[in-house]
């Protein structure tokens, strides 16, 4: 089933670096519209339960004490194709790896502390929008 939305967390990295109204600059300009946006922080148990799909990984509980450490901005974007274009937008994980102009290229620091996360698929949209937005949030 392929929708026209998708969720993203600008991470505590960049909120700490003051890139919030930038990254929303960007995300606007191409054109998503934002359904949902909060300010808000993982807890641990958050953090451990959103990311719980990669818990047999061994970067699974530096990720996890890094999305609990700060502030995120989460949202839930509407365009179409909106999963592929987000993924496109935010550039590869390492923003060395990143094309020029994209959010990570742009306020990434490292594979770890890259900026933003962006869903990887429109069913990974639809449960990561729910974990952070109650059905009244979401417009």
């Amino acid at each position: 089933m392929t929708t026209n939305r998708t969720f993203t967390m600008i991470k505590p990295d960049a909120v700490a670096n003051g890139h919030i109204g930038n990254i929303l600059a960007m995300i606007t300009n191409a054109g998503f519209k934002i359904v949902s946006l909060k300010l808000t922080q993982l807890t641990v148990a958050d953090a451990q339960a959103f990311y719980a799909v990669h818990a047999e990984r061994p970067f699974y509980g530096e990720l996890v004490d890094f999305m609990s450490s700060g502030p995120i901005v989460a949202a839930i974007l509407e365009k179409e194709n909106a999963v592929a274009d987000f993924r496109t937008l935010i550039g590869a994980t390492n923003p060395a790896e990143a094309a020029e102009g994209t959010i990570r290229k742009l306020y990434a620091t490292s594979v770890g502390e890259n900026a933003v996360h962006g869903s990887d698929s429109d069913e990974n949209a639809a449960i990561e929008g729910a974990f952070h937005f109650s059905g009244r949030e979401q417009f």
